[in-house]
């Protein structure tokens, strides 16, 4: 099916239907058609007469949960999908969905069993090893872990399958093996999308419209990063800023900021095409790409070509590998030169650092250490990254750490269903008491920003970075530790220390990490001189300078615009 204008595959079938309303498989196909065009509501309607035909037919039922899915209806997508399951256990695509479902809704280990399920029946399907994998690691059960990972690995070089390029970012892979998924993600997804036609010329002299298309403007990692990068370049008369907005106002101070400092556009829950119209009604000059290959994205939107030029910025650390991205914008050290050949983009690097950060976030005074779950005294070691982050080469040597540092805890964030139990027994095998792990749960912003006013040293992973989570620790004055590696996604840590001068905190291999952590761990002194290094950087360094952001991130849009404005293609820009 071709995800196009109005002459396409839902045209025919929405004919056929009007005249033959009896063909039960013209509702099914139908259905799938709009879930495929991103409307949700008119593939539910469709599912419905299906079942109006057929009461619960699984294959209809499985339809009516994608479309309550995407409407972001999670409970209700978990019964459909699972009455669906019941009827047709051997179907790996229903098992699939159903993962989806339950996993959204909550039901961390039952969407494990289904995911498991669905693998079972096709086992040598990459796609749905992927998924397995990507969940197995969310819940930190590390069963065949490497088994999974190297069938996964091996289809992508072999191009043998599509699995999604943001899991992929968790393998310890090469940057080029990412190119490889991402390309091969993109090249599926182009074979199914009709781009619009070409966007016109804008006058040399026209002003810059920029537009910003996320499902994360609100109380989510991108409205936070980015919230005072906008406010700052309100500044720029010049530029005209316009955030397209997948996901409904959250009612949070974030989304009110975002909506007061721009034009935001609400397109939630809209089909994709009305999205790209609404990006291109705007005559945006330069369409930043905040989600990427993520979760929650739409990548149906930009294989439009909605704007003249388009760029992949923040939420996606990798190349999307997609001919319809024209741009990555980058630094030096997230992106260094070396990496440059694994990146189907012109890099365009900005003067600083790639990510912003909200300099009006408030750290509140947190509660006691005790109503914390930590003891009275000694060292805490903190990793508040995602739970599929901490891998077991992450967490083996943070806990190689703790055994050489007595006293010490190790201060993690709770992961869903039963991943912190599992952290537990992985501590206890190495030897280490698991009660010196302590989990928090997840906390409203200012809240979990004062917990790190407890945090000693934060303890990074590989070969997933903190991003967001790392520029909350350097805010809230706790120095962060990392390896910075050979692909963006385990380097922007680095880059973070880097642009505040502390590159010191940038280990080289496994080895450096643990020693440097025993050594702070057991020198108070040196940890006290580390933290008010890190209170007169973040005062004084580039790094959270946002209106020398705005203006570094305005030249580069120019430099971008005029290029097309004056009929050039993408090119690299320093």
């Amino acid at each position: 099916m071709t995800v196009d204008g109005p002459r396409d595959e839902r045209a025919r079938l929405r004919l056929h239907v009007r005249q033959a309303p009896q063909d039960f498989i013209a509702w099914v196909m139908l259905s799938d058609a709009e879930l495929d065009h991103g409307d949700a509501e008119a593939g539910r309607r469709a599912a419905e007469h299906a079942l109006d035909l057929r009461p619960r037919h699984p294959e209809a039922l499985a339809r009516l949960g994608r479309s309550h899915w995407l409407s972001g209806r999670h409970a209700q997508a978990a019964q459909a999908l699972s009455e669906a399951a019941a009827q047709a256990p051997q179907h790996p695509g229903i098992a699939l969905w159903l993962g989806h479902a339950l996993e959204d809704a909550g039901e961390a280990e039952s969407a494990a069993q289904a995911y498991e399920h669905a693998y079972r029946l096709l086992p040598g399907e990459p796609m749905f090893a992927a998924h397995l994998l990507n969940w197995r690691r969310k819940l930190c059960d590390w069963r065949d872990l490497d088994a999974l990972s190297a069938q996964v690995r091996g289809a992508v070089r072999e191009g043998r399958g599509v699995v999604e390029p943001f899991a992929f970012l968790s393998e310890d892979a090469s940057a080029q093996e990412q190119l490889a998924c991402a390309r091969q993600r993109a090249q599926a997804l182009a074979s199914v999308v009709r781009p619009l036609p070409p966007a016109p010329h804008a006058p040399a002299d026209a002003p810059l419209r920029l537009g910003f298309l996320s499902n994360g403007f609100g109380a989510h990692p991108t409205g936070l990063l980015t919230v005072a990068f906008f406010e700052a370049l309100q500044a720029h008369a010049a530029v005209s800023t316009h955030l397209f907005a997948l996901t409904p106002d959250d009612g949070s101070p974030i989304r009110q900021r975002l909506a007061t400092a721009t034009h935001l556009h609400d397109l939630a829950n809209l089909p994709h095409a009305r999205v790209a119209q609404a990006v291109r009604d705007q005559r945006i000059d330069v369409l930043y790409d905040l989600r990427g290959w993520g979760g929650g994205g739409t990548p149906e939107v930009l294989a439009m070509r909605p704007a003249p030029v388009q760029v992949n910025w923040l939420a996606y650390p990798g190349t999307s590998g997609a001919p319809w991205i024209d741009y990555v914008l980058a630094d030096r050290f997230a992106l260094p030169g070396t990496l440059v050949p694994a990146y189907s983009e012109a890099v365009a690097y900005l003067p600083g650092a790639f990510q912003p950060s909200d300099t009006r976030r408030t750290i509140d005074i947190p509660p006691p250490r005790e109503a914390c779950g930590l003891p009275g005294t000694g060292v805490v070691y903190a990793c508040f990254n995602n739970s599929y982050k901490v891998n077991p080469r992450s967490l083996a040597r943070m806990l190689d750490i703790l055994a050489n540092v007595d006293g010490s805890v190790l201060w993690l964030l709770s992961g869903p269903g039963r991943a912190d139990d599992r952290l537990r027994t992985a501590a206890q095998a190495r030897g280490v008491d698991p009660a010196r792990l302590v989990f928090m749960r997840k906390l409203p912003h200012a809240e979990y920003l004062a917990r790190y006013r407890h945090a000693d040293l934060f303890l990074d992973t590989h070969p997933y970075n903190a991003h967001t989570t790392a520029s909350d620790a350097l805010w809230a004055g706790c120095p962060v530790l990392t390896c910075a590696g050979a692909t963006f996604a385990s380097r922007v840590a680095g880059s973070l220390n880097h642009h505040l001068g502390l590159n010191e905190m940038n280990m080289t291999d496994d080895e450096a990490f643990v020693a440097t952590g025993i050594r702070l761990g057991r020198d108070a002194a040196a940890r006290a001189a580390l933290r008010e290094r890190l209170r007169a950087a973040i005062a004084h360094a580039p790094l959270f300078d946002m209106p020398q952001f705005a203006k570094g991130l305005a030249d580069v849009a120019w430099r971008m615009a005029d290029r097309h404005r004056k009929g050039l293609p993408p090119a690299p820009l320093d």
